[in-house]
């Protein structure tokens, strides 16, 4: 069963999108930003959207002391911990989108570099992190307003350790988690009775000294298969009978794309509309395979302009390449209402790691993957003020708008005398659908069953919109939230529903019938957005 966060609807094509919430006025058609917080006292190196329209956001703990106090004299007190044995600061925050309050959370232990999904009953489940972290798995699950919810720790609860590994939420609800920092195996949430499966792919894709295969991009396919992509290669994977299917050719240029030549990954829109639903991968920048050991080096190499897009289900798979308007390491892929891809964050040179970026690129770009390849599909936004460098996060929110926070390119927090001091603030970026030039044709939902059955089962749904076009250019899109980190974001997904038939009740107002989704394999249970 699928269950819903926030409703919205839009219209594709012609940019526009309802919010269940007041907005501030927008006017860009590239895009404008906001600053919401100037700090929020602690850098947002994860950040993954509940289904209560709230953010959890955290760092890691092995730093010192954040510019955040716990509450109330709590103080976190970890022997183990290796700057701070007693620390009363927060490491973690939930931010509330509606009044863009936000509250200190507490982590026992070191969650620095981890992964994360979240489980069909709306809890995210966190795996891994470093040293006394690095086998602990912490949950977090979403109250009202008048409960304190706080982390859940279960120590030791992975079989291996997992720093710098990936999540992805499967059909049946379980989480597969793969790979870390020598990890070249997998496993799954809860555990399976065979434990950790060896994976010679990841030790293959292992540059040595090097890695460029950390946080490998990981995609659920419509067959249930896994598609896994690590450094320049990408291979699918049946995870029950755990065996590899096929492999991929490799990316062109022979460029890697995993931390630390960090790029992004996403699985483009699913559409129910096709006959035949054909997944579609695409991989975008990242850095040359010596560019980590030149910039230790003082030198830091231009980063990658490509694109790649890899129809995985055809009999001879092929990437096709095309050029980015500017190069960019460690930017943030995400998947808009639009059914266009937003790319924002990162730098033009160096690569990830501390120290080892330069050139920040505070441009995103949204890339539209239906429009002719003819015709350039790139469009730059509007720049940010503020430089989002290593240990950054973007994610889609209910309303539209990109919660963009974080950047922290050194050991420590270090706000005087360098070149991209820790960046505390939180901004949104609104995409140019959100201009009130598209008023007219912005639907506003008045009413909607609360789940989506699976088999196309049909899901009903009123809205309003002053003017209405045609169903021709109706869309109904449901997207999964995302957990973002380190320039992927994991589960992230994209299905454009099958619209059954549209009536019109009241003036301005409308009946809307969707079909579910066909299978889990689709779209796996858990709360989505719908727009």
């Amino acid at each position: 069963m699928i269950k819903f966060l926030l409703f919205s609807l839009s219209f594709s094509h012609v940019f526009s999108i309802v919010a269940s919430q007041a907005l501030p006025s927008y006017s860009g058609r590239n895009g404008e930003w906001q600053l919401l917080h100037e700090s929020v006292g602690i850098s947002a190196m994860h950040m993954q959207l509940l289904h209560n329209n709230k953010v959890i956001i955290f760092d890691r703990t092995d730093f010192g002391p954040s510019n955040l106090s716990l509450p109330n004299g709590i103080c976190r007190v970890d022997s183990s911990d290796t700057m701070l044995q007693t620390d009363c600061t927060a490491h973690s925050i939930l931010y509330d989108i509606v009044s863009n309050g936000f509250r200190p959370l507490m982590i026992q232990t070191d969650t620095w570099c981890s992964s994360g999904a979240v489980l069909p009953n709306g809890t995210l489940v966190q795996t891994g992190g470093y040293n006394d972290g690095d086998r602990n798995i912490r949950s977090f699950t979403p109250c009202s307003d008048d409960e304190y919810c706080n982390w859940i720790e279960f120590p030791q609860s992975l079989i291996q350790r997992r720093w710098y590994a990936s999540n992805q939420v499967l059909p049946d609800g379980r989480i597969i988690i793969v790979g870390g920092r020598r990890q070249f195996n997998y496993e799954f949430y809860p555990s399976s009775w065979n434990g950790v499966i060896f994976l010679d792919f990841l030790m293959e894709t292992n540059d040595q000294g090097l890695e460029n295969n950390l946080y490998p991009f990981l995609h659920l396919l419509p067959d249930g298969n896994l598609f896994i992509f690590a450094n320049t290669r990408s291979i699918l994977l049946d995870y029950n009978q755990n065996m590899v299917l096929k492999e991929f050719p490799k990316i062109p240029g022979d460029d890697p794309r995993n931390y630390p030549s960090s790029g992004s990954s996403v699985l483009l829109p699913l559409d129910e509309n096709d006959a035949i639903i054909e997944p579609e991968i695409m991989v975008c920048g990242g850095a040359p395979r010596d560019s980590f050991i030149q910039a230790m080096q003082g030198n830091f190499i231009r980063a990658i302009s490509t694109c790649g897009r890899l129809k995985v289900s055809v009999p001879n798979p092929s990437w096709t390449m095309e050029d980015m308007p500017m190069a960019r390491v460690m930017g943030d892929m995400i998947l808009l209402p639009t059914e266009d891809v937003l790319i924002i964050n990162g730098a033009e040179l160096g690569t990830a790691g501390w120290e080892l970026g330069r050139g920040p690129v505070t441009r995103p770009i949204i890339y539209r993957p239906s429009d002719d390849v003819s015709n350039w599909r790139f469009s730059v936004m509007s720049p940010s003020p503020r430089p989002r460098m290593y240990h950054s996060s973007a994610i889609l929110l209910t309303d539209g708008r990109i919660l963009v926070s974080g950047s922290n390119p050194h050991v420590y927090y270090n706000f005087t005398n360098v070149e991209y001091p820790t960046d505390l603030s939180m901004e949104s970026f609104s995409p140019p659908y959100l201009s009130p030039e598209y008023d007219p044709i912005r639907p506003r939902i008045l009413s909607a069953d609360e789940k989506m059955g699976y088999g196309g089962k049909l899901f009903w749904l009123s809205f309003q919109v002053q003017a209405y076009l045609t169903a021709n250019v109706l869309s109904v899109t449901i997207v999964a939230p995302s957990f973002g980190t380190h320039s992927f974001s994991m589960n992230q997904r994209m299905v454009l529903l099958k619209i059954a038939g549209v009536t019109d009740i009241a003036p301005s107002t409308y009946n809307l019938v969707v079909a579910g989704p066909s299978t889990a394999e689709i779209a796996p249970p858990g709360y989505y957005m719908l727009f």
